[in-house]
């Protein structure tokens, strides 16, 4: 095409909230991810839990006779100084902004600096550190000397944190996925291991099975076995939505990742309740934070740049039940 796309953009204070960052941390996205998001809460960052009362009622006499308040738990993500860093050919990188725009009845081709590119440029850069952030948080480890490296993700917290006493991860035996109806089995067993305040918090909705994908393969398998006329109809127009007695079973889509890191078990099912899990983006309390993009020519390379702060934790191990393969 031999077309260059020249005009720098930057990005700062309510700039990056509303444009680039926002639209990534909220909405239906964000909420199938199963986990909690917290974009620019105050630092530092907490996640909170709290336990309703159960025993308030009293008969009734004069004066104030008010309860203890409520139980809660606290604890503090710590947040990570991050950036990620993109550069491509020039001819690449219109290439790409270019499909994103050429559908659109309005564009002017001759004149490629109106809101269209800038918007198509901001998803193209938007769309790449989500995944990041998405794969972080879930194969992270500061202890590897590259990929994946910038914070802690939940696997390896949950590692460290399996045991057996009351207040640790507790884990049960990882099922073999290359065995027709396990994956269901395994669900159940993680179900049944469950104790019964987490268990207790199926009424509310906010139970989810959050497994890799050979799980979720292998459970849906099961789920299309079978001669009754549904089981045909999911054949034919699949499943929406997978569930096991109510509870969401995610595929949390991070199989790929997983390939890539040695030291991490390739097999995942998790069961919690998903305002367990919480991952944190900051961008309004680190001097410095912004999103860049610009042309080089020297290189010929446009180049994209966005600097901020990130982690990712659980607040009580005891509300999650694990297995995982060995590594």
């Amino acid at each position: 095409m031999g077309k260059i796309i020249e005009n720098p953009k930057n990005y700062t204070g309510n700039e990056l909230e509303t444009v680039f960052f926002r639209p990534i941390l909220s909405g239906p996205n964000a909420i199938d991810l199963g986990i909690r998001l917290f974009y620019n809460m105050p630092v530092p960052t907490t996640l909170n839990f709290w336990k309703r009362g159960a025993d308030l009622l009293q008969k009734y006499a004069a004066g104030w006779n008010g309860a203890a308040a409520a139980d809660k738990f606290q604890k503090v993500i710590e947040l990570h100084k991050v950036k990620a860093e993109m550069g491509y050919g020039a001819d690449d990188y219109f290439s790409m902004v270019y499909e994103r725009i050429v559908g659109k009845p309005d564009v002017n081709l001759g004149d490629l600096t109106g809101t269209e590119l800038e918007e198509a440029e901001t998803t193209l850069f938007r769309e790449t550190i989500a995944e990041a952030i998405r794969a972080t948080m879930w194969v992270g480890d500061t202890t590897r000397e590259s990929a994946f490296n910038t914070f802690d993700g939940f696997f390896k917290r949950i590692i460290e944190d399996t045991g057996i006493e009351e207040n640790d991860v507790h884990k049960i035996e990882m099922t073999d996925m290359a065995t027709a109806g396990n994956a269901e089995k395994l669900l159940k067993a993680l179900y049944d291991a469950a104790p019964a305040q987490l268990r207790n918090m199926k009424n509310d909705g906010n139970l989810v099975f959050l497994v890799t994908g050979d799980v979720a393969e292998n459970y849906e398998e099961s789920l299309l076995n079978g001669s009754l006329d549904s089981v045909r109809a999911a054949k034919i127009n699949g499943i929406d939505r997978l569930l096991f007695r109510g509870i969401p079973v995610v595929d949390i889509q991070i199989d790929d990742y997983l390939k890539t890191v040695a030291d991490m078990p390739s097999s995942w099912a998790i069961l919690t309740d998903k305002r367990n899990l919480a991952v944190a983006v900051n961008t309004a309390d680190f001097p410095g934070s912004e999103v860049a993009m610009w042309y080089n020519p020297d290189l010929m390379e446009n180049r994209q740049r966005a600097t901020f702060m990130a982690g990712c934790d659980y607040l009580l191990p005891e509300l999650i039940v694990a297995a995982y393969s060995e590594i």
